[in-house]
C-alpha cells in the first residue's frame, strides 16, 4: 500500500500519539489556555467554513471528489480543513499546556506538515486525473497550504451550505476535541510524579 494512502485513510487517528503526548506532559498554564482557545476557534471556524462549500464528502476515506471546490475558503488555500487541523492542534498544545509546551508545538507541526503533504501529493495526483487543465489552472493560482490574502478570481462559483447541514459532518471533529479537552482537564487533576 502506498503509504500516502495509509495516511488519508488514517488521517483521523494518526494524531492519537500526539495527543497521548500531549496528555503526558499536560500542565495547563492559565495564560497559554487563553491563546490556546483562541486559535482552537479559529481553527474550528475555518474548518466549518472549508465544510460550508465542501460539504460532507470531507469524511471519506477514497481520495477524489465528485466537484472541483474553488469557493469560499478554497479560493485562498487549497486546503483549509489541514490548515484548520493545524491551528486546532496548535491550540490544544496551549491549552495542555506543559514543560515541554514549545517542543510539543513544533512536533506537532512537523508531523502534520509531513502528513498533509503526503496526503496532499496523492490528492493531487488524483484530482489532476480527475479534473485534468481546470485542477491544475486551480494549483497555479491557489497555494496548498498558506493562504493567499485576497481570493482567487474565477468564473466558477458554488454557494454554501446551510448552517443545519455543516454540523452533521462537522459533529465528530467537534466531539473528539471536547474529548480531548476533557482528557487534559482530568490529567490536570492528577498529580504529576
Amino acid at each position: 500500500m502506498d503509504i500516502r494512502q495509509f495516511f488519508f485513510k488514517n488521517r483521523s487517528y494518526t494524531p492519537i500519539p500526539i495527543v497521548l503526548l500531549l496528555l503526558f506532559f499536560s500542565k495547563p498554564y492559565q495564560p497559554l489556555i487563553y491563546f490556546g482557545f483562541i486559535l482552537l476557534t479559529i481553527g474550528e471556524l475555518c474548518r466549518i467554513w472549508a465544510v460550508r462549500y465542501a460539504g460532507g464528502k470531507t469524511r471519506t476515506t477514497k481520495v477524489g471528489a465528485p466537484k472541483l471546490c474553488t469557493s469560499g475558503p478554497f479560493a485562498y488555500i487549497r486546503n483549509p480543513l489541514y490548515l484548520g487541523n493545524m491551528i486546532i492542534y496548535s491550540g490544544v498544545v496551549l491549552i495542555a499546556g506543559g514543560p515541554k509546551v514549545w517542543w510539543m508545538i513544533g512536533i506537532t507541526l512537523l508531523f502534520f506538515i509531513i502528513q498533509y503533504s503526503l496526503i496532499i501529493s496523492l490528492e493531487q495526483e488524483t484530482l489532476t486525473k480527475l479534473f485534468g487543465k481546470e485542477y491544475l489552472t486551480y494549483c497555479e493560482n491557489v497555494p496548498a497550504l498558506i493562504p493567499r490574502l485576497t481570493p482567487w478570481k474565477h468564473e466558477l462559483t458554488q454557494e454554501p451550505l446551510s448552517f443545519n447541514k455543516v454540523f452533521k459532518p462537522e459533529k465528530n471533529t467537534i466531539l473528539n476535541i471536547l474529548l480531548i479537552l476533557i482528557l487534559i482537564f482530568i490529567r490536570s487533576q492528577i498529580p504529576s510524579v
